[in-house]
């Protein structure tokens, strides 16, 4: 009997794993076996010290469900970590995605900047998503299909499908990659891959180290660019 109430308690645990955090009611805290799983478990978010790191990080990875290791493909707070288990990743009341270290009290040690005002909207009916494409999306819940802020436009050091890598260049937006400091620390590093910013000659992308240009593509189009000229 007792190992039929486990079973059903374990399986219970797991259909519930959740994907969401509700706006200004829902919290995702650093300790064990608290974080989202995408709809069908592709990818996760949560906390994670990288490599022989004891500071901590919120980030995605792929579901280890389907690698054997965590291949972490993004990192909120890679240049604000943490140095203890406090942080808690909410909605705040102004309805931004914010992350606090040591108490819900402090400013934020980081924060989704969404693309619209939310003056006007009810913060209880925001969301945060973890969707299988592996985007965190934060949207209103009777407009889910528009994004006021998502992972995607801010790339780390990995691009994924979906993900855009270029220029848009009516509005100026640049979707670029940059390296971690190393394996321990996923910090800004120092090398890049951009669009080269001139659209007169044909795109091509480049990788710089700093300020230095070290390799780049043949020229010619690129499943990975984006260089919008219509939308805005």
């Amino acid at each position: 009997m007792y190992r039929k109430a486990l079973f059903l308690f374990l399986l219970f645990q797991f259909c519930t794993s959740r994907d969401t955090i509700k706006g200004n009611k829902e919290q995702l805290k650093d300790v064990d076996g608290d974080y989202l799983v995408s709809r069908e478990s592709k990818f996760e978010l949560g906390f994670f010290s990288p490599g022989n790191s004891c500071y901590r990080y919120v980030g995605i990875w792929y579901s280890q469900t389907r690698v054997s290791e965590k291949t972490v493909v993004w990192v909120a707070n890679r240049n604000n970590p943490i140095n203890d288990t406090s942080g808690v990743l909410t909605i705040n009341r102004y309805g931004e995605l914010v992350l606090y270290a040591y108490s819900v009290e402090n400013d934020p040690i980081w924060f989704a900047n969404v693309s619209q005002s939310v003056q006007n909207v009810n913060t209880s009916t925001l969301s945060a998503q973890l969707l299988d494409s592996g985007n965190l999306v934060v949207f209103q819940d009777d407009t889910n299909d528009i994004y006021m802020w998502q992972s995607f436009d801010h790339p780390t050091d990995t691009q994924i499908p979906g993900m855009k890598l270029g220029v848009n260049w009516k509005t100026g937006q640049e979707w670029v990659l940059t390296s971690w400091k190393s394996q321990d620390d996923p910090g800004t590093g120092s090398s890049t891959c951009r669009l080269y910013p001139n659209q007169i000659t044909f795109p091509q992308f480049f990788m710089y180290k700093g300020l230095s240009k070290y390799w780049r593509s043949d020229p010619g189009p690129s499943p990975n660019l984006f260089t919008n000229e219509e939308e805005t």
